[in-house]
């Protein structure tokens, strides 16, 4: 197998897909209606709006047809907001949810997988907080229903690097690398990327290396941060998510991290991440990034959030008990292969004994059997 690609055994695929459909199941019960965007499309499609990094990550190939150049979707959130954009254009808010495979170029991380299984869900056309909260919450629930524990959210806003960044010219790539540096807290590289910078955004950016902790970096970051509009309107706005947050999850950790830019590129204000007490790494991120559609002719409010890789937090959270099946023994009697189709009906497992085959402790487990007793087709214990 090619490096940091792995095959997914049975024990291991039946989680995972309990995962899946656990999340989904809580997904629609808000209203967010499935879609199932395709694996390769036009590459401009795939990166519009989407900054370098996931240019970086993005397998591209030629489309032997058209001569024009795909990619292997490294991101589902592009795909659906050009499914909101060109196939539902509908005028009011559309919730939209997906589970599928995302392919990166290199691993997100020592260990990662190049093939993660992505959660996500997006909500377009509400420009207000109650949105953003509503994706929030959806992701704490879809991680604490599949059994993540001692969850942490950590909120930031881009408009806050854009506020401290107001009146410096920058190029996208510069602009990247010094995301970049906030994200990595590395004050060398930061320090090198803004020498000529005025000092007014030299001291903001080195004041956001260190406002990270509970709620009073907010009110650090209204000392050390330049004043200004976005500046203001983004500490507000993380005020109001977490005393909401705080009032429904009584629990949940809430951090801020206002030097964090992971996705920059990405975001045009408020924006989370989610770790559990088994990682470091984020389980799931998310926020508000309203200028995705641009590109696809509908520049609408968006905010969504994506499960990093359902495969990952399926080795993280506690393995439930797993339904044991039931073993048949293989016959055309009539009686007993109803009782068979009966039970698998009621939602059992049943597992034919098929001819010439020895029981065997491979594959599901079996605590019960349909034997014959007194004329009659009985399930009882192994």
């Amino acid at each position: 197998m090619p490096e940091h690609l792995a095959d997914v055994l049975p024990a291991q695929a039946r989680r995972i897909e309990t995962l899946r459909r656990r999340m989904l199941d809580q997904a629609v019960s808000r209203g967010f209606e499935p879609v199932i965007p395709p694996l390769l499309e036009h590459l401009e499609s795939l990166l519009s709006g989407t900054g370098r990094e996931l240019d970086l990550h993005t397998f591209k190939l030629v489309d032997q047809l058209s001569g024009r150049s795909l990619g292997l979707r490294a991101d589902t959130t592009p795909q659906a907001a050009r499914i909101d954009a060109h196939l539902l254009n509908r005028p009011g808010v559309t919730r939209l949810c997906y589970c599928g495979p995302v392919l990166h170029t290199r691993p997100q991380g020592l260990h990662g997988s190049r093939e993660a299984l992505q959660f996500g869900a997006e909500l377009f056309g509400h420009a207000g907080l109650e949105a953003d909260l509503e994706i929030q919450e959806l992701a704490i629930d879809a991680l604490a229903d599949a059994g993540a524990a001692d969850l942490t959210i950590d909120l930031a806003d881009a408009r806050v690097l854009r506020g401290v960044l107001a009146g410096v010219t920058l190029d996208s790539h510069s602009l990247s690398e010094v995301a970049r540096a906030l994200s990595n807290k590395d004050a060398g590289a930061l320090a090198e990327l803004t020498c000529r910078f005025p000092a007014q955004a030299r001291a903001g950016l080195a004041a956001l290396l260190r406002l990270y902790g509970d709620e009073e970096v907010l009110d650090a970051a209204n000392d050390a941060l330049p004043a200004g509009p976005l500046i203001g309107a983004a500490l507000q706005d993380l005020r109001w998510l977490a005393s909401h947050l705080r009032a429904a999850y009584p629990q949940l950790r809430i951090g801020f991290d206002l030097g964090d830019m992971s996705g920059y590129a990405y975001y045009s204000g408020a924006r989370f991440a989610l770790y559990g007490a088994a990682s470091s790494d984020a389980l799931a991120r998310g926020g508000r990034y309203d200028e995705v559609g641009a590109v696809f002719g509908r520049n609408r409010p968006a905010v969504g959030f994506s499960v990093v890789d359902l495969k990952e937090l399926a080795m993280q959270v506690p393995n439930g008990a797993e339904a044991c099946a039931i073993r048949a023994p293989w016959s055309e009697d009539a009686e007993l292969r109803a009782a068979v189709r009966r039970l698998r009906e009621s939602g059992e497992t049943v597992i034919w004994s098929l001819p010439g085959q020895a029981d065997s402790a491979d594959g599901p487990a079996c605590d019960r059997e349909l034997a014959r007793e007194a004329g009659r087709w009985v399930l009882r214990a192994r």
